[in-house]
């Protein structure tokens, strides 16, 4: 399938964010992120009640060049000092109405030629920005911005009436009798779509309302949509760039998106602490700098690929006539999710793709499937959190498979609070959608090799390039289920926890529940990255010539499965789960299948004729020095043996890596055959 065109933001596009006096970091990381993703627009918001503070001069003294020397900058002026309002708050109107007027003549002294508009207040239909019970008329408000308005006129300024929210006929209407509208350019809306806005219309609808009143009074002003935005405070990030596309196709001048990043949660938002919680969830990027899917889409040029996406994101029935139950697969747009969700479509089983998108690349894997999978697939986009579309998922499968995780170590060091918010909240949310359905379907979740921490008690030695147990039982088996739990760093503790929740769930509630712990696992549709899919990471950086890290020494030894043979193993397990409910296997290639990092990087080296630079760096938290697999006892269970080896699975990975990344193989002469030690790769 080709590769999903690059589209760019329109040219009326703009973003919205707010900052608080010192913040310049986030400044030059706002501005950073608005070249990157090509918006050149900027509203923001000018404090006057911060610039009386001692230090508010000299904040936007720096603040409103640095802006314009990147991008187009509407101010929105607005928050009344406490101390001149009729009540001590920023939503207060002044004492004085034409205090605001003289505040936007000095604010126009001092940085009129930055800015060809300046918005008057923000949002004043709502009582958080302009508390009208003090103004139950609005004849304070129409004194006060009307006066501003003449005067910004008179200072050859446009001006752009602050963004009302919600929309509100009546509320313009009163403007016009109050006479605020003779001096504005542009009318300002705001809109939320099921946030705050809950019998949303749609922009056409209420653009056109809006564009009807002014007509009514012979006003030829503009309008623009000043904010818009979706929260993702139930970790629906697809629904926000859903809404995304529809705001950009909104009939105005111009669209300003709200916001860069998501509120610090330890802020106050406006005159509150923390009272609705909808209210920090609005960024491009969560509160620690971690980009949404929107962001990343938008970053790498793919709002093709999220329209594309959207298109097959339509729910289909997920029963038929004969009444056939879905199989649900979680995580299914990742790497084991798409071969699995590609081989039970092959064979005619109705499947439901549950992913949220988190991954970079995995919309990708997504229209692949939809392209190959036709209508046996059906695609829900959100996170195992959503608790509401999960039990609506869970509603409709005879069979779950539990994919869907936060898989590196690394990222869990960095962001244990996340990790454990996906890892264990995830699988607990899926666990008690199962228990409460009325139909409980089975289910297989995906564990790891990490609940058994460092196993530091292995005593090992160096053996050629590998490093190998003294003990001959563990060099000739592997390590079974009997080995101690030991749930070394964050990553391990939240997958160890969600393993014994799913095995305590299969004994206490009778759920048909079984647990693999996973070794290393690689084939097609795997994107690695230094943190996650080690054989896949190596590939890539191989055929791209880019440099390898090792953390270590490269001696450390695991066992590989070719993703097929996972597959199979999944299969059987789902076939027999009544018989292996309650019970945790070790999965992977075992003993026959094992590689030191150093020695895949030589089975490499022969594929593709040479390597990329190779350093070495500090061993990471949580790395086992040897870890392999003893499969016996799955093998015994179901008969499952695996079918491929190292060499013939790390070729086939390798030529879909070159098909996938269009990068041409080397010719067949170029690439060197090497021969390996004995305890190497070539023994497997």
């Amino acid at each position: 399938m080709s590769r999903p065109g690059v589209e760019s933001l329109p040219e009326n596009f703009g973003m919205v964010e707010w900052f608080r006096p010192g913040e310049r970091e986030r400044v030059e990381r706002v501005l950073s992120d608005m070249k990157r993703l090509g918006a050149g627009r900027l509203r923001t918001g000018i404090s006057w009640a911060d610039w009386y503070t001692s230090e508010g001069r000299s904040w936007y003294d720096w603040l409103i060049p640095r802006l314009c020397s990147e991008v187009e900058l509407l101010p929105c002026v607005l928050y009344t000092p406490p101390s001149i309002g009729i009540e001590a708050k920023t939503s207060s109107p002044p004492k004085r109405a034409r205090d605001y007027a003289d505040f936007i003549d000095l604010f126009i002294t001092a940085f009129g030629e930055h800015f060809e508009y300046v918005e008057l207040w923000n949002e004043p239909n709502n009582l958080s920005e302009w508390d009208w019970t003090l103004d139950p008329h609005w004849t304070g408000f129409g004194e006060m911005i009307g006066g501003a308005a003449y005067w910004a006129r008179k200072r050859g300024k446009r001006t752009v009436l602050g963004g009302m929210s919600p929309i509100d006929g009546h509320w313009l209407c009163r403007m016009f009798e109050l006479g605020v509208m003779d001096y504005i350019d542009v009318v300002g809306i705001h809109g939320f779509p099921d946030i705050f806005d809950y019998t949303w219309k749609g922009w056409g609808r209420n653009i056109a309302m809006v564009r009807e009143i002014l007509d009514q009074h012979g006003s030829s002003c503009e309008i623009w949509v000043t904010e818009a935005g979706f929260s993702t405070w139930q970790h629906d990030e697809f629904k926000q760039a859903r809404v995304f596309l529809e705001f950009l196709e909104a009939p105005a001048q111009r669209l300003y998106w709200y916001g860069a990043d998501d509120l610090d949660p330890a802020l106050a938002a406006v005159d509150r602490f923390h009272l609705d919680e909808r209210e920090y969830y609005f960024g491009f990027r969560k509160a620690d700098g971690t980009p949404k899917l929107l962001y990343r889409l938008l970053e790498e040029g793919k709002m093709t690929a999220l329209k594309q996406v959207g298109a097959v994101a339509t729910p289909a029935p997920a029963q038929t006539k004969s009444g056939e139950r879905a199989v649900l697969v979680t995580g299914g747009a990742g790497f084991i999710g798409t071969n699995l969700v590609h081989h039970l479509a092959r064979e005619g089983r109705r499947v439901i793709v549950y992913d949220n998108l988190s991954r970079p690349g995995v919309e990708e894997n997504l229209l692949w499937l939809k392209e190959n999978c036709g209508d046996r697939l059906e695609v829900r986009i959100a996170d195992t959190r959503n608790h509401l579309a999960l039990h609506d998922a869970i509603a409709q499968s005879s069979h779950v498979f539990h994919f869907a995780a936060q898989v590196a170590v690394t990222t869990s060091v960095d962001n244990p609070a996340a990790d454990f918010a996906i890892n264990g909240e995830g699988t607990f949310a899926l666990l008690e959608a199962i228990r409460t359905a009325k139909e409980r379907p089975s289910l297989l979740f995906t564990s790891t090799n990490k609940v058994y921490g460092g196993i530091e008690g292995c005593d090992i030695r160096k053996n050629g390039t590998r490093y190998q147990p003294l003990d001959a039982e563990l060099r000739r088996y592997g390590f079974s289920e009997g080995t101690p739990l030991d749930f070394l760093s964050p990553y391990g503790c939240s997958k160890g926890c969600a393993d014994q929740y799913v095995l305590d769930y299969a004994r206490s509630f009778g759920i048909h529940a079984a647990v693999f712990r996973m070794s290393c696992i690689y084939g097609p549709h795997q994107y690695g990255t230094e943190d996650q899919g080690w054989v896949a990471h190596f590939a890539i950086r191989t055929l791209k010539g880019e440099p390898i890290t090792l953390y270590g020494d490269g001696y450390q030894v695991r066992d590989l499965l070719f993703v097929e043979d996972l597959v199979d193993a999944m299969c059987r397990a789902s076939a027999m789960m009544p018989e292996l409910t309650g019970q945790a296997f070790n999965i992977g290639g075992g003993p026959e299948r094992a590689a030191s990092l150093l020695e895949l990087l030589e089975l490499l080296r022969a594929l593709h004729g040479s390597l990329p630079p190779v350093s070495f760096d500090e061993w990471r938290t949580g790395d086992q020095r040897y870890y392999v697999s003893d499969t016996m006892k799955f093998e015994a269970a179901t008969g499952w043996t695996p079918r491929h080896s190292v060499q013939e699975g790390v070729e086939r990975l390798y030529r879909w890596l070159c098909q996938s990344l269009r990068v041409p193989p080397p010719a067949a002469g170029d690439a060197r055959r090497e021969s390996y030690p004995a305890s190497g790769v070539e023994a497997m």
